[in-house]
């Protein structure tokens, strides 16, 4: 016999409401916990629009300026909450304009929903106005998406898409809805996804596997990790550092996995990649075990595939099958949440302290302090460095803030330089390099974490891609602070154009508007630097600042970022000039 509490759960469960379908969209999002969605309004989602402005006091809405920035918005709302970010747009252009954000989102696993309206299901196929084929356009750059012609089929399609969009290796989801399916009615009832037939997100960890990497780890003289973004969304964090500390190993990370172990740390060897540091990349190609952690050797980190880690045992501890062996012939692979292996792998370790091999690291990082970065973040020549800027906004915000970079030579500058304490600080694209992407993201970054200094590192260039979120800024009052680095050049094109291209500066040259005149007019305090001795007050002053905040530094024209490993080149062929 049933007790009188399950009688009313029972109850609850089984109550259903007869409703509209776009009213059913927005119930969805509330039962999902969303308090932050990211849109632009069009006809297709009106009905939706409508039913959000009535439930105004539950979802905050905010209007970007142009639909590629809500895509951008929600990525970093995710990024550094961990949770869903949403977006909404219409068809047609309004859809199309999504594409970028959930390309990029898809590549750098970024949890996202994005739902768009279509047309009436009687004219699709049609060529009515705008009418495109969002499911077939976004299939490639989704983990999964659907068509919702049915009012009926609301709740199920979007409790699939949070469940798929959050579990396992995350991705971006996109649901289309027609607007006979927003119009139609329906019996409410919201039950969360809690699997799909076929879809296992997470393996079970492989303990034989978790003992052999023990095994190969506790043998090595040379020992590295690599670890990469899994760690972060694993929220391993903390077994990643106690496997780090008992077996005394030298970790190195991607631009995606930084600062998921402070900047600081002492066995932190710092950034492998094209524009990483000396160190890590040099003795990659000397360690005898290689032990990659939740990243996917993306072709910036490896170089020369056939020159990469061929002397080592490689154990690659990885939640998505696909990835093991796509790129880079594992010896040991470890399916698995990374928070569940390393927590198996740690019991197994045995305590040490690989001294000689550290110091050969202290040995190439002095050698590349000398030769970079002294140069980068003390220098001697007259104009501005992007790396003494960097310098300056660590001294004011002491490691604390989320650095939220664009795609460029300041990317990279942002990512070797920033000090970094807190988890979940450094917000870039990663995988598809997608310009623009920092303004709009640094909105949602600072929205998710209110209580956190949000400073958002731009080139000249990537900023005029999405300038127009300095509306959005404005009229939602977000206190970002906002730094553009400008060069008035596309710097890592025309980099590649010096030293590959006998300085041919074929359409990389930049003539930039009054940036700070621009953000006045947007009502944001602001202004430009172009002397030294005018740095360290104006980044004082911006981080000072209880409001949203421009910053315009002037930085050396023909600067350079170093190291760098060529373009299909070994990691060892990495040049420090």
């Amino acid at each position: 016999m049933k007790t009188e509490t399950a009688k009313k759960t029972q109850n609850m469960v089984e109550k259903t409401e007869r409703i509209t379908g776009s009213e059913a969209v927005i119930r969805c999002l509330i039962e999902e916990g969303v308090d932050i969605l990211y849109g632009y309004p069009g006809g297709a989602i009106m009905p939706v629009y409508d039913e959000l402005y009535k439930f105004q006091d539950q979802i905050t809405h905010v209007l970007t300026r142009h639909e590629q920035g809500a895509t951008h918005a929600a990525q970093g709302y995710a990024r550094i909450s961990g949770k869903v970010g949403v977006a909404m747009a219409t068809s047609g252009p309004g859809a199309t304009n999504l594409i970028t954000g959930i390309a990029d989102a898809q590549i750098d696993s970024t949890p996202m929903v994005c739902i768009t309206g279509q047309v009436f299901s009687s004219l699709l196929g049609s060529d009515a106005f705008q009418e495109t084929d969002i499911v077939g356009i976004s299939t490639p750059v989704t983990k999964w998406n659907c068509q919702v012609t049915n009012a009926a089929d609301i709740p199920e399609a979007l409790a699939k898409a949070f469940y798929i969009a959050k579990s396992g290796r995350p991705g971006p989801v996109l649901v289309d809805i027609t607007k006979d399916a927003q119009q139609g009615e329906l019996d409410f009832k919201y039950e969360k996804c809690k699997g799909v037939r076929s879809y296992k997100p997470v393996p079970d960890t492989d303990l034989e596997a978790v003992a052999k990497a023990a095994e190969l780890i506790n043998n090595a003289k040379k020992p590295l990790i690599v670890w990469g973004q899994g760690v972060i969304l694993g929220q391993a964090e903390a077994e990643l550092k106690a496997v780090i500390e008992k077996g005394g190993i030298p970790a190195a990370w991607t631009i995606l996995g930084a600062s998921a172990l402070p900047t600081s740390h002492p066995l932190n060897v710092g950034m492998v990649g094209m524009h990483g540091n000396y160190a890590p990349n040099k003795l990659t190609n000397e360690c005898d075990v290689l032990i990659a952690i939740g990243m996917r050797f993306d072709d910036r980190v490896t170089g020369k595939l056939s020159t990469y880690a061929k002397q080592a045992k490689v154990i690659h501890f990885e939640i998505d099958p696909a990835e093991i062996d796509k790129n880079v012939k594992t010896d040991v692979a470890v399916l698995g949440d990374s928070k569940s292996s390393l927590a198996a792998l740690l019991p197994l370790l045995n305590e040490n302290s690989h001294s000689a091999w550290h110091d050969e690291f202290k040995k190439l990082y002095q050698i590349e302090f000398e030769k970079v970065i002294k140069n980068d973040i003390h220098p001697v020549k007259e104009g501005l460095t992007m790396g003494e800027v960097l310098r300056q906004i660590n001294t004011y915000t002491k490691g604390n803030a989320a650095i939220v970079s664009d795609v460029g030579q300041h990317q990279m500058i942002a990512c070797r330089y920033s000090e970094f304490n807190i988890t979940k600080s450094n917000i870039t694209s990663g995988g598809l390099g997608t310009m623009g992407f920092a303004l709009p993201a640094a909105i949602g970054a600072k929205m998710a974490a209110p209580e956190r200094e949000v400073v958002a590192i731009i080139g000249d260039g990537g900023y005029q891609m999405t300038i127009q979120e300095l509306g959005t800024i404005f009229q939602n009052k977000i206190p970002v602070k906002i730094v553009v680095l400008n060069n008035e050049f596309l710097g890592m094109v025309r980099q590649w154009q010096q030293l590959f291209f006998d300085k041919r500066y074929a359409s990389t040259e930049m003539t930039n508007p009054d940036f700070v005149a621009i953000a006045k007019g947007y009502y944001i305090d602001a202004k430009r630097v172009v002397k030294r001795e005018e740095l360290a007050s104006a980044v004082e002053e911006m981080i000072a600042s209880k409001g949203p905040y421009f910053l315009e530094v002037c930085v050396e024209k023909e600067d350079n970022v170093f190291p760098m490993i060529p373009a299909g080149a070994s990691v060892s062929d990495i040049r420090l000039s």
